[in-house]
């Protein structure tokens, strides 16, 4: 006579919930589930799964610049993006002239297509134009866009081509050739990177005795070279002043050891854009 008792049953080696067809018995230190080659991290002790990685870096307090930015490695991204952005546009208008007329801006035109108070800032004149302009974003991105963040930088250097088209604009009269004079270049932003560089240079307690020197002779050019609107230098400027006292005086640490509020930024970013929106649509309003 025979034992008939039955084995017990054999369990099922365990498997990679990411990857179920990989057997691992190697478990996460954290949620203990099994973990895979693919989806291990290394950790303080042993190692951890992909997901519980990705969990602990979402409650982690993200890095912040005394102005807002995030920090990173420094490197300028976005200050090369509009760079090589501009000088596709320049290698374009060598290839066709429409391109400009596309793209300039005007007063006339400007209040029935909108996207020229922007769009002006990506075309030049010349060579010579477009590699200072250039030479200018380059140097002054190195420092900006790192404390700031790119999204500030962007909305900086938007507001600073808006700014010194609505200068333009309202400098313009209806009644002279300045109504339907185009213009071109990204100086008003560049002019705008230069006012919040010196404010925020002010804010630090650093010397501006340079950045002065560099405002003077920029703004002397267009009394010497027919041809260069000192109006949108002008607005750039104004413009790139306020934006720069939003970034140095907004959203500071109400006690030492806090993270500051840099929503106020964006608050004070759209009070500036409302500002010029309202001036442009005045102007036309009284015409």
């Amino acid at each position: 006579m025979s034992d008939a008792t039955p084995l017990p049953p054999q369990e099922a080696p365990p498997v990679c919930p990411r990857h179920p067809d990989q057997v691992s018995y190697v478990r996460c230190q954290r949620c203990l589930r099994p973990t895979c080659p693919q989806c291990q991290r290394a950790a303080a002790v042993g190692v951890q799964c992909v997901d519980c990685v990705n969990a602990a870096r979402k409650t982690v307090r993200q890095g912040r610049t005394m102005f807002g930015g995030a920090v990173t490695d420094g490197r300028p991204r976005l200050t090369f993006a509009i760079l090589g952005l501009t000088v596709a546009v320049f290698v374009l208008q060598q290839v066709s002239s429409e391109v400009v007329r596309a793209l300039w801006f005007s007063p006339i035109q400007g209040e029935f297509e909108p996207w020229r108070f922007f769009t002006s800032a990506l075309v030049h004149g010349n060579f010579i134009h477009v590699a200072l302009n250039m030479y200018a974003l380059f140097i002054l991105g190195q420092f900006l866009e790192p404390a700031l963040g790119r999204a500030r930088f962007l909305a900086l250097y938007s507001l600073g081509a808006l700014g010194g088209a609505v200068m333009i604009l309202l400098l313009a009269s209806p009644t002279s050739r300045t109504w339907i004079t185009a213009t071109v270049g990204a100086s008003g932003a560049v002019f705008a990177l230069f006012g919040a560089l010196f404010v925020i240079q002010r804010r630090l307690g650093r010397s501006t005795s340079g950045l002065l020197v560099l405002l003077a002779i920029n703004a002397a050019i267009p009394f010497v070279y027919p041809n260069i609107s000192w109006q949108g230098h002008l607005g750039g400027l104004v413009t790139g002043l306020a934006a720069g006292a939003v970034f140095a005086y907004l959203g500071r640490p109400t006690q030492p050891g806090k993270p500051g509020d840099f929503s106020r930024h964006w608050l004070g970013l759209g009070a500036i854009a409302a500002v010029l929106v309202v001036l442009a649509i005045a102007k036309y309003a009284l015409i």
